[in-house]
C-alpha cells in the first residue's frame, strides 16, 4: 500500500497565499480584508491555503451574541492537486488557528449556489448548516458581477449598471468552544444536496496544473 505523504499546517506567506488564490481558486482573486492565511503542505510540497478574516459583513457574528473579534468567516479554501481530503485540510487549518487566536469561539462559511457549491466539504467537517443567507444585489462592474456592496465601497456611481437580484449563499458555522455548540445546534437545518459536482478531493477544476512548479516551497 503506498504511504501518504506527511501533512503539515503552518503559516503561509502572503506571496504563497495570492500564488495560491490566483492560480488554484476560481476567483481568482485574493480576498480582501484583515486576513489569517493557514497554509499546507504534503512531503514537503507546497499544496495551497485555507484563509480566514472578518469577511464583508460587519454584523455576521451579531446574531450569535459575539463581538467582531469573537470569531471569523473561512473565506478561502485554495489548493492544488493533493492526496489528502479537503475536510482533514480545513480541520487541521481550524485546529492551528485555534491554538492560535485565543478567544475565538464561531467560524462562519458560505457556499455559493451560483457557482455549483453546495457545502459538501463542510458536511464532511460536521459544520451546522442554518439555512440560506439573504439574497443580493450583484452590480456588472469592470467587466464581471461583483456585490453591490464591494461597488459601493469602491465609490463607483451605479445609475447606469446593469444588476441582478441572486439567491442566498448556504450559511454553514463550526463552534469552537461547547457553550457556543450548545447555542447554535438547535439552529441546525438539513444540509442541501449536491446540485452539481462542485469540489473533490484534488479539486481538478480549481488547480492549474498537476506539479506547477512555479509554486511556492516555504510558507
Amino acid at each position: 500500500m503506498p504511504v501518504k505523504p506527511e501533512l503539515r499546517i503552518d503559516w503561509a506567506s502572503h506571496e504563497a497565499a495570492k500564488y495560491a488564490c490566483l492560480n488554484w481558486h476560481y476567483a481568482k482573486a485574493v480576498p480582501v480584508g484583515k486576513l489569517v492565511k493557514v497554509g499546507a503542505w504534503e512531503g514537503g510540497k507546497f499544496i495551497g491555503v485555507v484563509i480566514f478574516g472578518r469577511g464583508a459583513n460587519n454584523n455576521m457574528l451579531k446574531p450569535f451574541g459575539l463581538e467582531q473579534d469573537d470569531g471569523c468567516e473561512l473565506v478561502r479554501i485554495a489548493l492544488t492537486k493533493h492526496v489528502t481530503p479537503v475536510s482533514k485540510i480545513i480541520a487541521f487549518a481550524i485546529r492551528f488557528l485555534k491554538k492560535s487566536q485565543a478567544g475565538l469561539q464561531l467560524i462562519v462559511s458560505y457556499a455559493d449556489p451560483e457557482q455549483g457549491h453546495y457545502g459538501g466539504i463542510y458536511q464532511a467537517c460536521n459544520w451546522i448548516y442554518t439555512g440560506p443567507s439573504d439574497k443580493a444585489v450583484k452590480v456588472f462592474y469592470k467587466g464581471k458581477w461583483s456585490h453591490k456592496k464591494t461597488v459601493d465601497d469602491a465609490g463607483v456611481d451605479q445609475t447606469n449598471l446593469p444588476r441582478k437580484v441572486v439567491v442566498g449563499k448556504h450559511k454553514y458555522l463550526m463552534p469552537l468552544d461547547k457553550e457556543m455548540s450548545a447555542k447554535i445546534t438547535p439552529l441546525a437545518k438539513p444540509y442541501p444536496k449536491r446540485v452539481k459536482q462542485a469540489m473533490t478531493g484534488d479539486q481538478p477544476a480549481q488547480r492549474r496544473s498537476d506539479t506547477d512548479p512555479p509554486a511556492p516551497i516555504h510558507a
